[in-house]
């Protein structure tokens, strides 16, 4: 294992690069270890913490892991989705609740939407209810946010939703599932021009090539401002919408560097003592193609009108861009209000595929500091043959969970940052 490696050292796929993190374990997942945007802590009340992880594809469904010793995980559940057209990228647990979101290859299939999981019994997850999305024109929900026992955040399709160009299926919707066993939505909001129907124009699009629609990626609210959701709009930018009124959400704030930048704002990570946003892209080609994708500082001092003042260093091109897969910012462990969760203000961890889980230091805001890093060696069955870490979540005790987008598992690391 090299610390401090020359761009050289660093382009060995088959090496495994570290500087101020610590493997604990790493878990293969049964030979399922393709992992999607799913990771979410539960504190059970006999003492246990259950890492629950939604699967990139078909065919398993969720992974529960006892990971109260995270130097001995242990599968504990692992479930099965109904066929091979439908993934669950996406879940969130609030106390004894778990949502998992169903995403198919097409529209007008199903399971398209989300389920309602009672999981009191870790090993035996019991099965609420099921809120259904699907329609000719929605493929379901890709990404939820769940944090509060009482509303799901989505970005979704819908039945009566028809997109103008098909990559805009979905949009933002609020899921009130106060009682669980009968969900009901609560409000939506679209980008104005993206549905059949719109008084508005369409928005113009970026170059094909880099063309991955107008629609919505995550969905925050936190408990500090429970009347804002910060979404990550992918080609429509970061978006602040003011949900006083689920019924009528309405723009307070939105910022877009695309273009001249390549679009897919995936996360809006609001710290909200510095008035500050963390906004990460994601890299969706291979080999650097659609670099650069970056995570960004803004200033959200003046809500109506953010200002960008910074990014964060980036992972050196010609070291990881063919590395092998995808080289650029993805998920951020993004501060949940949830019993087990690291929650900072200035330390900041993401995943950058095949250059790893990364840490920065955001106490200055204009010169952010990288302060650690993990990039696994390649797991031996990869497709690109090289890491393609997918997802971050970091615990109250400072350990990191993340995981491999195809077949790695999940890795267990310990920081040893300030």
């Amino acid at each position: 294992m090299n610390r401090y490696p020359t761009p050289h050292l660093a382009a060995r796929a088959d090496k495994a690069l570290a500087r101020n993190m610590t493997l604990l374990a790493h878990h293969e997942l049964h030979g399922y270890g393709g992992l999607g945007e799913g990771i979410a802590m539960q504190q059970c009340a006999d003492g246990r913490r259950i890492l629950w992880l939604a699967h990139e594809a078909a065919p398993k469904n969720f992974t529960g892991v006892d990971v109260t010793d995270p130097r001995a995980p242990r599968v504990i559940v692992q479930t099965e989705l109904p066929h091979m057209k439908v993934r669950s990228n996406s879940l969130e647990v609030s106390g004894d609740l778990m949502a998992v979101a169903y995403q198919t290859q097409a529209p007008g299939m199903q399971p398209a939407g989300f389920d309602l999981f009672d999981i009191s019994k870790p090993e035996s997850p019991k099965l609420i209810s099921h809120f259904d999305c699907s329609g000719p024109y929605s493929r379901g929900v890709h990404a939820l946010w769940f944090v509060d026992g009482q509303y799901v955040h989505l970005a979704s399709g819908a039945p009566d939703f028809q997109p103008r160009n098909p990559l805009d299926d979905q949009f933002y919707r609020i899921i009130d599932v106060r009682n669980p066993s009968r969900p009901v939505e609560a409000g939506r909001w679209w980008l104005p021009g993206t549905r059949v129907g719109d008084e508005a124009p369409a928005p113009p699009r970026l170059p094909k090539q880099f063309d991955t629609g107008f629609r919505v990626h995550n969905t925050n609210v936190y408990p500090e401002r429970p009347d804002r959701a910060y979404i990550g709009y992918i080609d429509g930018g970061a978006i602040v919408l003011d949900i006083s009124d689920m019924g009528s959400p309405r723009v307070v704030s939105s910022w877009n560097h695309s273009p001249p930048f390549n679009g897919f704002t995936h996360t809006v990570l609001p710290l909200f003592e510095r008035n500050l946003w963390i906004v990460s892209d994601e890299c969706v080609q291979d080999d650097g193609a659609d670099w650069p994708k970056l995570v960004w500082v803004v200033d959200a001092r003046h809500e109506a009108n953010p200002v960008p003042i910074g990014t964060f260093p980036a992972p050196p091109f010609e070291a990881f861009a063919r590395r092998g897969g995808r080289f650029g910012a993805h998920n951020l462990h993004e501060n949940l209000p949830a019993p087990c969760s690291f929650r900072s203000d200035r330390i900041i961890v993401g995943t950058f595929f095949n250059a790893g889980v990364r840490v920065y230091d955001t106490s200055n805001p204009w010169q952010v500091q990288e302060v650690a890093y993990y990039v696994p060696a390649a797991p031996s069955l990869s497709p690109v043959g090289a890491i393609q870490l997918n997802d971050v979540y970091v615990d109250d005790r400072r350990i990191v969970y993340t995981v491999d987008r195809f077949c790695g598992g999940l890795y267990i690391l310990e920081m040893h940052v300030g």
